[in-house]
């Protein structure tokens, strides 16, 4: 839980000292969502570059009625990495007896306004909003039905923030989903799926800079809430294909020799040496099943686009 705003400063300072020590500079991506950072991602996902969103979307729309039915009744959606829950209403506005609305995510002050705006929309929906690393094990309320019977919980992750995170954490973070949610949960998960180069780069490069800015942001948070000294001038964002991985890569590319305080340590930058700050998978279908059944889920139903960029499944635990 990181509700506590000195322990939240205590660890993004350890993860920022931890990754700026490593040979190959990174910063956990976790870190972009600050309310500055939350709103610059809402901006991209408008882009009309940025096709997951509008794709993922389109999904959700088109096998809404598909999706519900086979959610069911009386259950309580748990949302991880909730941003502004857009995608969300698409669910909420058809979810017949919904119990109750929990969303986890690590911006506190995002959260609880997200919260409050659902709350105002859905007056008769309870919204238990959780201020948490989804990475990280949170404890969940128990909902009871209106016939005193526990709610089913049923997670949601849509987006591709599962194509952030490296083959140990998927499986830490689906493993831990389901021991979070129960024996008798669902998942609602949504996947980027890979393709041509030219559709992938112009998505986290976008022509109007959004996505440079939203990048850069972190380094401007550090500066701010840890009194570092980057100079956001002197670094530059670029979008990377790695094949072999599977991914999109962002780095922050330090345009000079540099040397960058934070606390009591100096991290010094050759020119063209880069922060590594998110990845960005692409799975195949049969990748993407093989993870979650490692993790103790199976795929229930796969719902895509008809160019196949993107894809949401159902899964329900493995028995």
């Amino acid at each position: 839980m990181l509700d506590n705003p000195e322990k939240q400063t205590d660890e993004f300072l350890k993860d920022v000292l931890h990754g700026l020590s490593q040979p190959q500079k990174s910063i956990p991506c976790q870190w972009f969502y600050d309310e500055a950072g939350s709103e610059l991602f809402q901006r991209i996902t408008q882009l009309p570059e940025y096709y997951p969103t509008r794709t993922e979307t389109q999904i959700l729309k088109s096998n809404i009625q598909d999706i519900t039915d086979q959610i069911g009744e009386h259950v309580t959606l748990v949302e991880y990495g909730a941003g502004a829950s857009i995608k969300t209403q698409i669910i909420l506005d058809d979810l017949k007896s919904l119990a109750a609305y929990i969303p986890i995510d690590v911006s506190a002050d995002f959260l609880h306004l997200t919260a409050e705006k659902l709350r105002n929309k859905y007056p008769d929906l309870l919204v238990h909003p959780v201020v948490g690393n989804f990475l990280t094990a949170n404890k969940l309320p128990d909902i009871q039905t209106t016939d005193s019977q526990r709610s089913r919980f049923v997670g949601f992750f849509p987006g591709s923030t599962i194509g952030n995170l490296s083959d140990q954490d998927i499986h830490s973070f689906l493993t831990r989903a389901r021991a979070d949610l129960g024996h008798d949960a669902l998942f609602l998960l949504g996947f980027d799926l890979r393709k041509d180069l030219d559709i992938l780069i112009p998505a986290y490069d976008d022509a109007a800079g959004v996505t440079a800015e939203f990048n850069l942001n972190m380094l401007k948070r550090i500066n701010r809430e840890l009194k570092s000294d980057f100079d956001l001038s002197a670094f530059m964002h670029e979008a990377r294909w790695n094949d072999e991985a599977s991914r999109i890569e962002m780095h922050l590319i330090s345009t000079k020799e540099q040397t960058v305080k934070l606390a009591d340590h100096q991290f010094s930058f050759h020119a063209d040496e880069t922060i590594h700050t998110e990845n960005s998978r692409k799975f195949t279908m049969q990748d993407m099943a093989q993870k979650c059944a490692e993790a103790g889920w199976t795929m229930r139903h796969v719902w895509t686009d008809e160019c196949e960029l993107f894809a949401v499944t159902l899964m329900d635990v493995a028995n």
